[in-house]
């Protein structure tokens, strides 16, 4: 069980690899595939798509009956016929109002189902994949790609369902309909506002070759903005470190420039395609115009006949805009959907038939290497043993390789070479969901989710009762300050709740490895977030919640390490030096060195202090 991930690089080798290899985004489904995944969730609601575009069609044709009666006032008008001559021909100019206003609502109202019905599968089957996505595979793609999936692209297309699809539906049964309307009243007409197409479908066709692929583009630009401005806001204290602020300034600005240059593009796409439309409607009612004047002189056709055709193709504008602007909304929104599909196609992590079963808490590695970025090996040969419920600490300098180690144990990675056994079963013969409950992973980046204190602890344990919690907290000494919230452990936390300190969030992550209970447990400088402040007490709770279990802890505070039984120091990617603190001492090699270093920066923050 993984509790929380680094977005950050621990050593140097993932560094090299973020930044030499670049991203490798998630799936992007094609057309095809985006219109075949649609289609197979659109089964499943047959009939209440059947019944929404069945009653829009019968409230457009309802609709339709506007413009003959109209005309037929025109025509009454014309013969000097007496004002009450037009009652019935106004009444039901009345009727017909209510009974298309009455039949469209409630096929808007089908459609918008159907549609939050369809977008509630695809969500679901993409969070299913989102949440299975092997997490070096999300580490490749990185956090924005897929952020902006969830957030901007589920965004966009929720917009599109509720606002666009019943519109677009209506509109276009609209325009066959009034075609068709139009052809009734005299097949001249029709030819007539038929020539208005031609100008129409090359604008659409020249439209949809430029929307597709930039739009797709935009959204691909948005993901690369919103990678570089997660990892320099979530990298801010480094960046300042470093004095690294213009640089990263200036990656912003120009993945924000990118992105406003093809939002830009855009703009330009969408303007001339509107003047182009402008040109076809012209066409057209000139045309119907035309028609009209010379049936009407030569006898063939009444003046009401030709006011009806009339307005037939100038209701023709309303639809036929509101396609073509939707259509827009249309292709933003299938760029999001095929990057939605893309995702939700993915294949689910392959459990094994038959599962291994641990025979022990034991972490066996043999022979181990892993590179990020081919030709840039990080681990080397790497040989390590973990005895069951012995705790061993991970020590070395920034870019050792101790966070790729623990890592590829905690089964977030696989193993370039060699190969990682937990209990005696390698991690391929245990499966993504043995692995999980055999060991888990805590890092020094923990999330609070957002809700009640007991749901957020009840993620590791669903049925855990809250004497269970209460016990849970007590062992990490965080049941005090749990109880004193306002609402105790009812309190929300997380976004828009009370917010948790630094200290209390590695507690709760604590509580959860407890509730989680695995056999095995990684600890990836999980108290380093805590400050020096409450240090201390925060590794001892650490040492509580890892008590029992086989556990592997990359030291972020030497006295951790002088605590473990064992002690494990690495180097470039090696393993260098292993045995106890006090052997560690005594042999004067790197951990010697390692402990000097630090001791005298703790005397000399000590001396400042006093």
């Amino acid at each position: 069980m993984t509790y929380e991930m680094g977005a950050d690089a621990h050593d140097a080798g993932t560094e090299a690899h973020d930044e030499g290899a670049g991203r490798q985004l998630l799936p992007i489904a094609t057309a095809a595939r985006t219109r075949g995944a649609v289609g197979e969730v659109l089964r499943g609601y047959r009939p209440l798509a059947l019944g929404g575009f069945g009653t829009i069609v019968v409230a457009t044709a309802i609709g339709l009956l506007t413009q003959p009666l109209l005309g037929r006032i025109v025509d009454l008008v014309a013969d000097r016929r007496p004002p009450d001559a037009i009652t019935l021909t106004v009444v039901l100019l009345v009727a017909v109002a209510v009974a298309q206003g009455v039949t469209t609502g409630l096929g808007l109202s089908l459609v918008s189902r159907l549609g939050e019905s369809v977008l509630a599968q695809l969500r679901e089957r993409f969070v299913e994949r989102a949440l299975g996505l092997p997490l070096e595979q999300v580490e490749k793609a990185g956090s924005g790609d897929l952020t902006v999936r969830v957030t901007g692209d589920v965004s966009l297309i929720a917009g599109a369902v509720r606002n666009a699809l019943p519109e677009l539906a209506r509109s276009m049964v609209a325009i066959v309909l009034t075609l068709g309307a139009l052809a009734v009243l005299d097949w001249r007409f029709l030819l007539a506002a038929l020539l208005a197409v031609p100008v129409q479908v090359h604008t659409a066709r020249w439209y949809l070759r430029g929307a597709v692929p930039l739009y797709a583009e935009q959204r691909v630009a948005t993901g690369a903005q919103q990678q570089q401005l997660l990892g320099t806001i979530g990298g801010s204290s480094t960046v300042r470190a470093l004095r690294l602020e213009k640089d990263h300034a200036a990656r912003v600005g120009q993945r924000s420039a990118a992105a406003v240059d093809v939002t830009m593009r855009g703009v330009r796409l969408v303007l001339s395609f509107y003047c182009r439309l402008h040109l076809g409607e012209f066409i057209g009612l000139a045309a119907v115009l035309a028609t009209g004047f010379w049936l009407v002189r030569g006898g063939s056709a009444s003046l009401g006949t030709a006011t009806a055709a009339a307005l037939y193709f100038h209701s023709l504008f309303t639809p036929i805009n509101s396609a073509l602007v939707l259509l827009d909304d249309a292709q933003k929104a299938t760029a999001g959907l095929a990057r939605i599909v893309g995702v939700a196609d993915l294949p689910l992590p392959v459990q094994p038939e038959r599962p291994a079963t641990p025979r022990d808490a034991s972490v066996t590695v043999t022979g181990v290497g892993h590179s990020y970025q081919p030709g840039h090996p990080v681990l080397h040969e790497i040989d390590l043993d973990l005895k069951p419920g012995e705790r061993v600490a991970l020590v070395g300098a920034s870019g050792a390789g101790k966070t790729t180690l623990a890592k590829l144990i905690a089964g977030i990675h696989r193993p370039a070479t060699g190969a990682v056994r937990l209990g005696g079963a390698g991690l391929d013969a245990l499966g993504p969901d043995a692995t999980r409950r055999t060991v888990a992973l805590i890092t020094q980046e923990v999330h609070v989710f957002a809700g009640p204190l007991a749901d957020d602890l009840r993620l590791a344990r669903p049925r855990a009762t809250d004497a269970e919690l209460r016990e849970a907290l007590d062992r990490v000494d965080a049941l005090s300050w749990a109880e004193a919230l306002p609402e105790g452990l009812a309190t929300v936390v997380g976004d828009g709740g009370h917010r948790l300190t630094s200290a209390q969030t590695q507690a709760l992550a604590l509580a959860r490895l407890i509730l989680a209970d695995p056999p095995v447990a990684v600890l990836d400088e999980a108290t380093a977030e805590a400050g020096s402040t409450g240090a201390r007490a925060l590794e001892k709770a650490a040492a509580r919640a890892v008590d029992g279990r086989t556990a592997l802890i990359v030291a972020h505070r030497l006295t951790q390490a002088a605590s473990a039984d064992r002690i494990v120091v690495m180097d470039a990617g090696r393993i260098v030096e292993t045995g106890t603190h006090d052997e560690l001492l005594a042999a004067g090699g790197r951990y010697a060195a390692l402990w000097e270093a630090w001791s005298d920066t703790r005397n000399d923050t000590r001396n400042a202090d006093s």
